[in-house]
C-alpha cells in the first residue's frame, strides 16, 4: 500500500463529493448541493479565512479528506487551527490514514505558525476516538449550541 497525502485539487471533485458524502452520512446529516459546492470552492480558494483541504491516495485512489481552517483565538497571540472534517473510507481504516491526514494538518499549523490544532468528534465515534487517543489530548470541554 502506497499512501501519500496531498492538498485537494479541483479534479479531485468527484471523488470528494463521494468521501464528503460518506462523511456527512456518518454524522447522520446532509448539506443541500449549494452549501457542497460553495465549500468545495472555499476550499481550493486562496482567502486566509477559507478552509484547506487535503486528500489522502492508496496507490493513486482517493481514500481520505481532511478540512482545516486556521482563526485568531482570544487566549493566543497565534492562530490557532481547527481541524473540522476527517474521513477515511471504511476499507481503509486501521491502515494510517486518519493519522497521515492528522499529522498533515499538524504539519501544516506547524508551517503557519499555529501552536494549537483542535478538533471535535461524537462520543460515539468510537473507532476514531483510539486514534485520537494516540494522538491528541482530550480535553474536557463540553460542547453547546444555539438552538434552532
Amino acid at each position: 500500500m502506497t499512501l501519500a497525502v496531498r492538498p485537494l485539487t479541483r479534479s479531485d471533485e468527484a471523488d470528494w463529493r463521494r468521501l464528503w458524502r460518506d462523511y456527512l452520512a456518518f454524522y447522520e446529516t446532509e448539506v443541500s448541493e449549494e452549501v457542497r459546492a460553495i465549500y468545495f470552492e472555499r476550499l481550493l480558494g486562496d482567502d486566509p479565512q477559507d478552509y484547506n483541504g487535503l486528500v489522502a491516495e492508496v496507490d493513486g485512489r482517493l481514500v481520505g479528506l481532511t478540512h482545516y481552517l486556521f482563526h485568531r483565538h482570544g487566549w493566543k497571540i497565534e492562530n490557532v487551527c481547527y481541524l473540522q472534517d476527517l474521513y477515511a473510507d471504511p476499507e481503509v481504516r486501521g491502515q494510517g490514514v486518519g493519522r497521515a491526514l492528522i499529522e498533515a494538518v499538524y504539519a501544516a499549523a506547524d508551517a503557519a505558525g499555529a501552536p494549537s490544532v483542535y478538533w471535535l468528534t461524537q462520543d460515539f465515534n468510537a473507532e476514531a476516538r483510539k486514534l485520537y487517543d494516540r494522538i491528541g489530548k482530550l480535553t474536557p470541554f463540553i460542547k453547546y449550541t444555539r438552538p434552532g
